[in-house]
């Protein structure tokens, strides 16, 4: 009975048999406040033809065909993702959504006190869209393999320099991090964005990177870069040919880049659950699973639940890693 309910007011029977959160979709869909009333706004906090961007726009479509309802893409570039953070955290029309990086949902405030929003106070996790891991990359002409650099190689780093697409960047933080777990000591330096990273790299400005894997790879595989391994537990499906960065001996490094869709804390909980299954299978889906693979993450689709875990866990190692340094990005 509770099946035929769930799918006679829109749910599928994939969501349904698929997600182990029943009874919160279950509160959502026997909701008789109807919604959405009028068009959503999905706000994004980076540039049109960004990573965050293409992402929000892949989601919107079969989101607006499953409410009811268009989902307009609202891009508010600025502060790495927080001018738009904050926009959704003080919505209070119901019908704003945020596509968000996981600075946004983490670290924002450990980086910079003065951030006018509190992510784990005024944000509410709607679910885990996609995660990937950064690729460790080094110049072409270093000669050794991916063993021998992680053996030998790091000796070398007091006289090495880094880049990043600049300060508290999930980049700048991982490398950190390895640096903390290595003796790596190189220095760092911030250029404005990504394409500016690999310039650097190959006009022999800096020595080291930690790059996305769509862009590390077009490099690597045009043979101006050489990849030493992933930032992730594991290998990765998104480069199954890189080990990981534990497996090659730096035990214990786990770190990737992930986005997320997530909503003003003052949302009505029946309307962030149902929200939640909608994502969550859409993004589930073979079609919306290939082509955000071929963006560069890994599908997630996951609970509110697994999305608040997510930012917990990780605001813990990366805020680790700001009170070590003293971070900031003020």
């Amino acid at each position: 009975m509770k099946r035929r309910k769930l799918l006679a007011l829109g749910g599928s029977a994939a969501a349904v048999a698929m997600l182990p959160w029943d009874m919160a979709w279950a509160q959502a869909a026997t909701s008789n406040t109807p919604w959405p009333t009028k068009p959503l706004r999905m706000v994004v906090g980076f540039p049109g033809g960004s990573s965050p961007d293409l992402t929000a726009r892949l989601l919107a479509e079969p989101l607006a065909k499953a409410l009811g309802q268009p989902v307009i893409v609202d891009n508010r570039p600025g502060a790495s993702g927080n001018i738009a953070a904050d926009i959704v955290a003080k919505a209070t029309d119901g019908h704003t959504l945020g596509l968000m990086i996981n600075g946004n949902l983490t670290i924002a405030r450990l980086l910079n006190p003065k951030t006018p929003y509190d992510p784990f106070k005024d944000l509410a996790p709607v679910s885990l869209i996609g995660t990937a891991p950064l690729v460790l990359a080094v110049p072409a002409s270093y000669g050794g393999s991916a063993q021998e650099f992680v053996k030998t190689g790091l000796l070398a780093g007091s006289a090495w320099s880094y880049g990043t697409p600049g300060q508290g960047t999930v980049a700048h933080l991982g490398m950190e991090l390895l640096k903390a777990q290595t003796g790596l000591s190189p220095v760092h330096v911030p250029y404005p964005g990504n394409p500016q990273v690999v310039n650097a790299m190959l006009g022999g400005q800096i020595h080291l990177a930690l790059l996305p894997p769509a862009i590390a790879m077009a490099q690597v595989r045009a043979g101006k870069l050489k990849a030493i391994g992933v930032t992730s537990a594991g290998r990765s499906t998104l480069v199954p040919e890189l080990p990981s960065l534990a497996e090659l001996g730096i035990k214990g490094f786990d770190l990737e880049i992930w986005n997320a869709v997530a909503a003003p804390a003052s949302l009505p909980k029946p309307v962030l659950n149902r929200l939640a299954v909608l994502v969550s299978e859409i993004v589930r889906g073979p079609e919306m699973r290939q082509r955000l693979f071929s963006q560069g993450w890994q599908v997630v689709g996951s609970s509110p639940e697994g999305l608040a875990n997510r930012m917990r866990q990780d605001a813990a190692v990366l805020g680790g890693v700001i009170g070590r340094q003293g971070i900031r990005n003020e």
